[in-house]
């Protein structure tokens, strides 16, 4: 084979890889997550359409949940607690329910949790805690690198998004806010993986963490 060729052949292989991309790009789903605090509530948008609606339970006053806009780094299924020495392997038990999904907002992240009854409170030390059915719906609809936007007060997006507000005026003045730049009162650390943004779980991975949820 000529060096003509071989060189026609290169950019033959190189369009073929660009339109494949772009055509990957212009199918793929743009997903944004709102969680609205004072609502207490998480809407997942797609393409511009909201696919569900889900009850969540935010940070409390003493560790609210920070603010901002940031992307989800990491997804673990199953997940071993780890806290002050102690170990808890997945099962009814662990404080973190059977998903996490870290944020780029280091030391926290949406996941289960342990405590049912949590779920529609200002209850955590930070994180958004699911419910295992949302939970565990939810995660199969997402993927790393989805942008989670965090909203402290109810603005227009928000009244779009969740409707008329269920809290009274005094209750939404006294919802906490913890900017970007303040330290995260929860922190977890999720294995350094390679794993590819799907919807398979990973089973039995671990996630280091050193508060409860």
């Amino acid at each position: 084979m000529t060096a003509f060729k071989l060189i026609r052949l290169a950019m033959v292989v190189a369009a073929a890889t660009l339109l494949s991309s772009r055509a990957v790009s212009q199918t793929s789903p743009k997903r944004l997550i709102v969680v609205s605090l004072e609502d207490r509530k998480l809407a997942l948008v797609e393409d511009g359409k909201i696919l569900k609606i889900y009850d969540v339970a935010v940070g409390k006053p003493s560790t609210p949940s920070p603010i901002g806009t940031f992307t989800i780094e990491r997804r673990v299924a199953n997940p071993t607690y780890h806290h002050d020495g102690s170990t808890v392997l997945p099962g009814p038990g662990n404080p973190v329910g059977t998903r996490w999904m870290g944020l780029s907002k280091h030391g926290y992240g949406i996941h289960g949790t342990n405590k049912p009854r949590s779920i529609g409170k200002a209850a955590s030390h930070g994180c958004i805690r699911m419910a295992k059915k949302d939970l565990e719906e939810f995660y199969g609809l997402v993927a790393e690198g989805d942008t989670v936007e965090l909203v402290a007060q109810r603005n227009q997006e928000t009244a779009q998004l969740f409707g008329e507000p269920q809290t009274s005026p005094a209750t939404a003045a006294n919802q906490p806010v913890l900017t970007a730049n303040t330290a995260a009162a929860d922190a977890v650390q999720a294995p350094d993986t390679n794993a590819p943004a799907s919807a398979t779980p990973a089973v039995a991975a671990v996630v280091l963490i050193a508060a409860a949820r």
